[in-house]
């Protein structure tokens, strides 16, 4: 729980107080330390101000409680009282009661460590009150818009094909530290950032252990733990957060230093490990179980398709920009983003059924092709088509890809006709399915041998050798306009 005795205002430095040059303060004894902070300013005249301290005030005083002939013991009490109550600094103005600051004030604020300013004449208390609360103003300002960047970066990061290191990249460059992921078994499953030293990291995963829930199923009563807890070990601020996802996955943090936005920053990073970690739960998943179990029975998608939200879907298929085939978590993420759980990892490409409602966009750091809307009697073929949009999209550098939805030639000819007369005419390269491949997608492509070898990840000396062989297998002259276009009409309805 926050102290409550902390205001929600980030504390603002000494040094930047006496940096306003409007405000003429000057440092006469106390330590130079730019690490001093003040949480507020508040005016006393008490002899003895700590019953009315909170700490971490800037205490100003015309020292009109000062007794005359007050003496060394004098000052040395009220300086100790001071420093006793949390007090941050003792500001001192020169007028009207006093010409100079006391000496013996001046030697017992260097005895007890407290910084001592001196407030000229012309500087009133409430000038000083007023500029602090102009840098707090500006500090917090600061600070929520570096918050809002963080969560802006951080919800990037969770779309990206690489989503928990991404995300844990983020959270460590915002911090200034070290993120790490844990596991159920209390492993680090992935980090970022500069590592904190090994008393830090002991200390962290120990800390990790505080916030994990055990017992049965790795459950326990919401209460038997706590969902954060923080340390400092060495210098560096540790904290660790209970992922919300029931599966024991623990986030931990270790930065020199903690901000006001540090604990906020990291708790969405928290939710968002917490959803590309965790397992999706509840009535729909049980709709899926229900309907994954009926097809293995022998039951028609059309009658399982209710189950799945909708009588109308979309296939997706995603590849993610660069070489690295993409993991489980990298899928759910991109299942996410594009509003669907029903995610197939497929080799290099993920397939995702999409209700035929949501609106398919660009997702950062993956190629799409996308189907037109189909029945469930037609996934197969929209599936085709998602991969042919997704071989165009690659060829052509584009993020994202859509089958077209307007009536074809197909459709003038009767499924089974156009069925037979595809298989006589591709009989001889029938039994190659890279001949069968790279025929469609050259095709596609206008001929084009350098796109085709992009969208197919071959050498365009392997596509020539292809095409070479299916022109010689089909006996066909491929350079034929009218031979391209009665192929590409029986690849199509293959």
């Amino acid at each position: 729980m926050p102290d409550p005795t902390v205001p929600p205002t980030p504390p603002v430095a000494l040094d930047a107080l006496l940096a306003r040059a409007d405000l003429g303060l000057r440092r006469i004894a106390g330590p130079a330390d730019p690490a001093v902070v003040v949480h507020w300013a508040h005016t006393s005249e008490m002899a003895d101000p700590y019953p009315y301290l909170l700490g971490g005030e800037l205490l100003l005083s015309a020292g009109v409680h000062i007794p005359d002939g007050a003496g060394a013991g004098y000052f040395d009490a009220y300086v100790s009282r001071i420093v006793a109550a949390g007090g941050a600094a003792l500001g001192f103005g020169v007028a009207p009661v006093h010409d100079t600051v006391p000496g013996a004030l001046v030697e017992a604020c260097e005895m007890h460590g407290l910084p001592l300013l001196e407030v000229p004449p012309r500087t009133t208390f409430s000038a000083v009150a007023r500029a602090l609360w102009q840098l707090m103003a500006q500090a917090r300002t600061a600070e929520l818009r570096r918050v809002t960047e963080a969560q802006q970066s951080l919800a990037t990061a969770a779309a990206r094909p690489d989503p928990v290191p991404a995300v844990l990249q983020q959270l460590a460059r915002r911090l200034g530290g070290r993120a790490v992921l844990y596991g159920p078994e209390g492993t680090p499953v992935a980090g970022a950032g500069p590592d904190p030293g090994a008393e830090a990291r002991t200390a962290l995963a120990k800390l990790a252990e505080v916030v994990r829930p055990s017992g049965p199923s790795g459950q326990e009563p919401s209460d038997a733990r706590p969902s954060s807890a923080s340390d400092t070990v060495a210098g560096v601020r540790l904290v660790a957060h209970a992922l919300g996802n029931g599966e024991g996955f623990v986030l931990g943090s270790a930065a020199p230093q903690r901000d006001a936005g540090d604990h906020t920053i990291a708790s969405v990073a928290a939710v968002l490990l917490s959803l590309l970690t965790g397992e999706r739960r509840g009535g729909s998943g049980a709709d899926r179980s229900s309907a994954l179990v009926r097809l293995l029975l022998g039951a028609a998608p059309a009658e399982v398709a209710p189950l799945l939200g909708g009588d109308r879907w979309r296939v997706v298929r995603g590849r993610p920009d660069g070489r690295a085939a993409p993991d489980p978590v990298a899928a759910s993420a991109l299942g996410a983003a594009l509003g669907s759980s029903l995610v197939d990892v497929a080799g290099e490409v993920v397939r995702v059924l999409v209700p035929d409602g949501r609106t398919v966009e660009r997702v950062p750091g993956w190629t799409l092709g996308v189907s037109a809307s189909a029945a469930p009697r037609d996934w197969p073929a929209a599936d085709a088509q998602a991969s042919r949009a997704l071989a165009r999209a690659r060829a052509t550098r584009t993020p994202l890809l859509r089958h077209g939805d307007r009536p074809a030639l197909t459709d003038l000819v009767p499924p089974h006709d156009a069925d037979a007369h595809a298989r006589a005419l591709l009989a001889p390269i029938e039994r190659s399915p890279a001949l069968v491949d790279t025929l469609r997608t050259w095709l596609s492509l206008h001929g084009s041998w350098d796109r085709t070898a992009v969208a197919l990840d071959v050498h365009r000396n392997t596509v020539r050798q292809r095409i070479a062989r299916c022109a010689a297998l089909l006996d066909t002259d491929l350079d034929d306009p009218d031979v391209r276009m009665e192929l590409w009409f029986a690849l199509r309805t293959r």
